[in-house]
């Protein structure tokens, strides 16, 4: 089984959104980290002092075959097209491990998807 990684930055008001979309999409849940960042599109100030918009990591570890769904899910869900929103991207797991619980529902949901 070959797994990857969707990493996902986006602004705290939207990351219930986008985990139940990849849910509802395949993914099995997600790690959320909080975080903060800068852009191109920079935070507002308010008498000197930075008016940042709290984000969050959300990271969902998937089997292969769902990334593509997932990552569209979230896509859609975190409304990415509009500027500032977040961005999200994929990167390869070389190796994992305490995943047991987890096999078997990657494997009945690729099996579903591809019947």
């Amino acid at each position: 089984m070959h797994l990857k990684l969707i990493i996902s930055m986006v602004k705290t008001t939207v990351t219930d959104r986008i985990v139940e979309a990849a849910k509802t999409a395949g993914g099995t849940g997600a790690t959320i980290i909080p975080a903060r960042g800068t852009g191109i599109h920079e935070a507002k100030t308010f008498f000197g002092l930075t008016l940042e918009a709290q984000t969050d990591v959300v990271l969902f570890l998937l089997e292969e075959r769902l990334v593509e769904p997932v990552l569209n899910a979230v896509y859609q869900a975190g409304r990415f097209k509009e500027p500032g929103t977040g961005i999200a991207f994929v990167v390869d797991v070389e190796r994992a491990v305490g995943l047991e619980s987890q096999i078997e529902y990657f494997r009945q949901e690729v099996e579903k998807r591809n019947a």
